[in-house]
């Protein structure tokens, strides 16, 4: 069996730590594990959609099982996993939120699993717009209509389920995507590139990355500014572009006192 770079980093990971605790117990003298040579990981490209591919992504996504999911990645910047596993009781209609509480992933040979969020700081509460609630509440209306005429319907109370009510192979999902993808004329990226798409547009839009990575249930916002960085120069021309204008301003105001003041 041939393991991919990553997976062969994780591995030794695993064994770097295992190791360093038989040492601490005094079953072994030598950590053997920091002799091994790793194989180079690449970096995946991250491709984040403009505001107006998102845009033609929701359109063509309008009337598909997909559209209401879209809709929450671009404006949550949700995990594929938390997507999957988010279920009708997590969102509090009345006051606009929802809470990231589990993510559903699949491993081949086992089957489904519910696992915790990826870090303590990734189960949050995310506050949803109004574009995302009017979306939900068609997307149930929808849903109790399937249910009613599904005989072989499994209410999990499952948000985004398969047609049957159960767990959404995250797999079929990815290739529903994609055919969308090519619908809307779009270049291939990866679902994942949708979280990083939102948080792009908001950075790009000037929300503060501190609440981007709160959005993100990031644990640290070196993580947030490292992983985009790309964003930063246009939110340093918008800073300079604002600091010119208060100076201007203040300018123009000494300069209408001086007229006032003058005999």
């Amino acid at each position: 069996m041939i393991l991919a770079p990553s997976t062969i980093v994780f591995i030794h990971g695993i064994l770097h730590l295992a190791m360093d605790n038989a040492i601490l117990w005094g079953l072994v003298s030598q950590n053997v594990t920091t002799l091994a040579s790793l194989p180079r990981v690449s970096q995946v490209e991250q491709r984040a959609l403009t505001r107006e591919e998102a845009n033609k992504l929701v359109e063509a996504a309008r009337g598909t099982r997909l559209e209401t999911l879209l809709i929450l990645a671009l404006t949550t910047a949700m995990r594929r996993g938390e997507l999957l596993g988010l279920r009708w009781d997590d969102i509090d209609f009345k006051h606009k939120t929802l809470q990231v509480r589990r993510s559903l992933g699949y491993i081949r040979k086992h089957g489904f699993v519910i696992s915790e969020p990826k870090t303590k700081t990734s189960r949050r509460k995310i506050m949803l717009t109004d574009f995302a609630i009017e979306a939900l509440k068609k997307h149930r209306s929808l849903q109790d209509e399937r249910r009613g005429k599904s005989p072989s319907w499994t209410d999990m109370n499952l948000v985004f389920c398969n047609i049957h009510g159960g767990y959404w192979m995250p797999e079929h999902m990815v290739t529903m995507f994609h055919k969308l993808l090519e619908k809307a004329q779009l270049p291939r990226i990866r679902f994942h590139d949708l979280r990083h798409s939102a948080a792009t547009l908001l950075l790009a839009m000037g929300v503060h990355p501190k609440i981007v990575q709160n959005l993100l249930g990031h644990s640290k916002i070196s993580t947030t500014m490292d992983t985009y960085s790309h964003v930063l120069p246009s939110m340093q021309k918008e800073i300079v572009d604002k600091m010119g204008l208060v100076f201007k301003q203040e300018d123009e105001m000494e300069g209408l006192g001086t007229e006032e003041d003058a005999p």
